[in-house]
């Protein structure tokens, strides 16, 4: 079967199921002003809801969404309205997108009004500092999430930490390293399974 006869027998059903696409509205709207640095950085908490909690999606489809959206270019909030398509059909992406964009958006376009004029302010300075670690952590626990099968393996901690270096320490272009993790990743270098 191939991947759009695949998304069609999995999305049919549920086309036309607007308590879901609420669901998915309400869920994505409560989340939207907690995603300080991305909505990336909300992955365990979707994931907890759509998948262990709600049943909207599998895992499958749910890391699937991120990897899509990541390696398209555009913004990388698509993977939110992925998330809705494979939950509830164009509907369910409209209305995750709808949720997702709407409050955050409008906070930022407000608050960034606000602070053009008080960027020297102590206050503003303390609180951009202070949002630096949050933002680290909220990504760490959404790199975690995304690596189950390779969390403990030591070759895998290894190479994180070596990229972690070399982004630290030295000028390599990222996209250097994304291409590097796709040829470790292809080669099944840190999986237990050949590749095919």
């Amino acid at each position: 079967m191939s991947t759009a006869q695949h998304i069609t027998q999995a999305v049919s059903p549920m086309m036309w199921a607007p308590e879901r696409w609420w669901t998915l509205f309400e869920h994505f709207l409560a989340l939207s002003l907690m995603s300080i640095g991305g909505a990336i950085t909300l992955v365990p908490d979707m994931h907890r809801r759509l998948v262990v909690e709600g049943g909207l999606l599998s895992d499958v489809d749910f890391t699937a969404s991120i990897a899509i959206a990541q390696a398209a270019p555009g913004p990388n909030v698509l993977f939110v309205a992925l998330m809705g398509w494979y939950s509830g059909g164009i509907g369910g992406a409209a209305f995750s997108m709808l949720g997702i964009m709407l409050p955050s958006t409008t906070l930022t376009l407000a608050v960034s009004r606000w602070l053009s004029t008080r960027r020297t302010w102590l206050s503003v300075k303390a609180f951009q500092a202070g949002m630096v670690p949050v933002t680290m952590g909220l990504l760490l626990a959404t790199g975690y999430l995304l690596a189950p099968p390779v969390q403990t393996q030591a070759r895998a901690l290894l190479l994180s930490a070596i990229v972690a270096v070399l982004v630290w320490r030295t000028r390599i272009s990222l996209i250097w390293l994304v291409a590097g993790g796709g040829l470790v990743g292809g080669l099944g270098l840190l999986s237990n399974n050949t590749p095919h």
